[in-house]
Parts: C-alpha cells; sequence; structure tokens
C-alpha cells in the first residue's frame, strides 16, 4: 500500500469513529448532563462457559464433545478533573476435548493496558499509553493425530507498546486515538514467525522493534439492559514497512438472560503479515455463567 493511500486510510478510519461518535452523541443530547463524580471506578467481571454433548448407540453419528472457556475482564479507572488514567485487563484461557483426542487448547490471552489522558477539551485530548500481550500455556500444532509441534508459549512471543498522540471522545460509548507508537516483540525459543528477519540469513533476531502510527477505536454500547457490545479495532503501520499493516478487530457481543447465566457471542479478525499473509479469525458462539466481583 502505497504511503498516501495508507494516510487516507487511517484517515478515512479517524473520520468513521467520529462518525460513530456523534451519532451515539445525539442520543444523549437532549438529556441534562449529571455533574461529574471524580475518583476510582473498579470492575471485576468473570465468566464461565461449557458445552457438552454425548452420544450412545447413536445413529446419526456424533463425536462426544467437552469445551469450556473461562474470562476474566478488569478496569481500574481514576478520573479527575485535569485528568484520566485507566487501567484495563484481558486474561482468557479455554480447551476443547473431542472423542478419544486430549483436550486442546482453543483460547488464551493475556492483555494488559494503561491510558494516561490529559484532559484539554471537550473533544480532543493528548494521550500516553502502554501495553502488554501474551499467553497463560504453550500452544501447539497438530499435523496429525498422533503428533503435536510447539510453537509459542507464555512470554514467546511477547508483545509491548508505548504510544503518545490525541485522543477524541464525544461520551462514554466511543473512544478513538491516533498517535506515534513503538513496538517491542521478544522471543527465546520460537524467534520465527514472530520477531526474526527473514532477510538477515546468516542471523536469527529474537527482539523486533517497530516505530509506527497506530489508530485505536474502542466501542462500548448498551443496547438494552441486557445486550451489550464491546469492540476494538487497532491498526499499526510500521514507519519502515509503510505497505505492512497490522490489523485486529475484536467484537464481543453479550445478552444477559438471567442474573448470571449469558449468552456471548465472540469474533477476531486479525492480519499481521509478518505471522501469515492470510487474515486469520476467530468465532466463538457460547452458554454460560458471568459473575461481576466489583
Amino acid at each position: 500500500m502505497a504511503k498516501g493511500n495508507f494516510s487516507a486510510c487511517l484517515l478515512w478510519t479517524f473520520l468513521m469513529a467520529l462518525g460513530i461518535g456523534f451519532l451515539f452523541a445525539q442520543e444523549t443530547q437532549t438529556a441534562q448532563p449529571a455533574p461529574p463524580q471524580y475518583g476510582w471506578k473498579n470492575e471485576i467481571i468473570g465468566n464461565l462457559n461449557l458445552t457438552q454433548a454425548s452420544f450412545s448407540n447413536w445413529e446419526q453419528g456424533g463425536e462426544n464433545t467437552l469445551a469450556w472457556q473461562t474470562n476474566l475482564t478488569t478496569s481500574f479507572t481514576l478520573d479527575q478533573e485535569k485528568y484520566n488514567w485507566k487501567n484495563t485487563g484481558k486474561f482468557t484461557l479455554g480447551f476443547a476435548k473431542i472423542a478419544g483426542t486430549e483436550a486442546r487448547k482453543s483460547s488464551d490471552e493475556i492483555s494488559i493496558e494503561s491510558l494516561l489522558t490529559r484532559k484539554v477539551s471537550k473533544l480532543l485530548n493528548p494521550f500516553v499509553s502502554v501495553t502488554a500481550k501474551t499467553q497463560f500455556l504453550s500452544g501447539f500444532q497438530y499435523p496429525n493425530d498422533t503428533t503435536k509441534v510447539k510453537i509459542s508459549k507464555f512470554m514467546d512471543p511477547g508483545y509491548f507498546t508505548q504510544s503518545i498522540g490525541v485522543g477524541y471522545s464525544p461520551n462514554e460509548v466511543v473512544l478513538t486515538r491516533i498517535g506515534f507508537t513503538m513496538k517491542e516483540t521478544i522471543t527465546s525459543d520460537f524467534p520465527v514467525p514472530f520477531a526474526d528477519d527473514p532477510s538477515t540469513r546468516n542471523k536469527i533476531e529474537k527482539t523486533k522493534i517497530e516505530p509506527g502510527l497506530s489508530s485505536i477505536t474502542d466501542v462500548k454500547k448498551k443496547f438494552a439492559e441486557n445486550i451489550l457490545l464491546t469492540s476494538r479495532l487497532d491498526i499499526f503501520s510500521d514507519f519502515e514497512a509503510i505497505k505492512k499493516i497490522d490489523v485486529l478487530w475484536e467484537n464481543d457481543l453479550t445478552f444477559k438472560l438471567t442474573k448470571l447465566v449469558n449468552v456471548n457471542f465472540e469474533f477476531d479478525l486479525l492480519y499481521d503479515r509478518d505471522i501469515s499473509t492470510r487474515r486469520q479469525i476467530r468465532q466463538v458462539l457460547s452458554v454460560g455463567f458471568t459473575y461481576t466481583f466489583l
């Protein structure tokens, strides 16, 4: 992608986010704004999703299946008159077991972010942020039913970013920001394909540093008392390879059936040319239990 096209793409994404924020803002313009409440606002939510199927003498066929996934999301926010400091975490781990095969990992994520925003105006405000991402357990590929190959583990790879820029937030639903970013990828046993530069044939790099430009848009919208949508679009481009744009789009739609029982739909799209030239998709539909600790 040419540099001009990339800039236009980022500008379009930013303007689209502004438009979304404006539409959501229109919904609340008629209501008198409540006085601000400063201080800490904390939230910890955990859920456990289960899927089970069992067959005995079932003529139509089928395989016994057991799958589970547990999620923990945290948010600790200090809101003051001149600044806002938001710390979030997402922790996910899941396994699936089909028939006589061993249980295999279906999801695994550790994601932590700290975002400090200086309140300058009602809409545009400067920010600094840091993020860290990795996984809990080792990951494997299964070439066949009897062979498995380890391809990743805790902090291998590990991803870290530091960003500075400007953010736009018309309300509590939409937050979008764009800024300069430093992205580090660290590995130990698995530098390929996560950190190694294939152009240096006589050297294996275990650390990769990428300065670039990033755009992040977060949407958190309640359509009803029992329906919640959270979505994040994360776009990053390395200055040294402007045509290589990394895209991560995460979506989570939750239908709360009762105080503890919910239906959850997750859809994630990832494109990272350093890992694969093909886009990666993860989709999960589950029923489970949710509990709010804070």
